[in-house]
């Protein structure tokens, strides 16, 4: 994987939810800031959680991947083909962590910003919501079933098939990031480090709790775009 093509596919598998300035500052990954404060989305989720998460969690993905990048650079240099292979799943990896988390704090906001309030019936995705799941508690309970069947490490998403313009649930293992013909509309973290804290082995709850701070407005705009 040379270095042009690494961090190109970053940018290109970003670009439906934010620009690619917020990923990229002068070719290295960067932490996006947080629309809220760490403690904003309490009750449902800690602000210990949430500041770990991303000072500790999301910071290591941005680290990791920028010195996998630059591995690669030097390997390049000397010509050493078989490094850059063996770089190519850490920077899947880490690369695919920090675009899947810059997607979740987006996709989340406080309920003094409109965390939960659903999307208007007659907006594009309410009426997506409703040709294809029936109501929103319906939607939910698809996500939260497949939030629950992911094994160890993963992601739930709802996602827009832009061949079709259906309205899907899918799962990915690990930080394997949405992509083919899907767009990430919600995505909720199942890892142990977006819950434990609070929460401890009863992942339910906080799949059930965190839709109180869905931020539903982001995820009409993903739809619609």
């Amino acid at each position: 994987m040379s270095l042009s093509i690494a961090r190109n596919a970053l940018a290109r598998s970003f670009k439906p939810a934010f620009s690619t300035t917020a990923v990229l500052s002068r070719g290295k990954a960067t932490l996006p800031d947080l629309d809220y404060d760490f403690g904003a989305l309490e009750p449902f989720i800690s602000g210990q959680i949430n500041e770990v998460h991303y000072t500790k969690h999301h910071q290591t993905y941005v680290n990791s991947y920028n010195a996998a990048i630059e591995q690669v650079q030097q390997a390049q240099a000397v010509g050493d083909v078989k490094t850059q292979v063996e770089l190519t799943n850490v920077i899947k990896f880490h690369g695919g962590g920090h675009i899947n988390h810059s997607l979740f704090w987006k996709n989340l906001a406080p309920k003094s910003q409109g965390g939960g309030e659903p999307p208007a019936a007659n907006s594009p995705l309410g009426k997506a919501i409703s040709q294809y799941y029936g109501n929103l508690d319906n939607l939910i309970g698809n996500v939260n079933a497949k939030l629950a069947g992911v094994q160890g490490s993963g992601w739930a998403w709802i996602v827009k098939n832009k061949d079709t313009g259906a309205l899907e649930v899918i799962s990915k293992p690990n930080q394997d990031i949405v992509d083919g013909p899907h767009i990430p509309i919600v995505g909720i973290d199942a890892w142990e480090h977006a819950y434990y804290l609070q929460y401890k082995n009863v992942k339910v709850d906080y799949f059930k709790a965190i839709w109180n701070v869905v931020n539903w407005q982001e995820a009409e705009r993903r739809f619609s775009a």
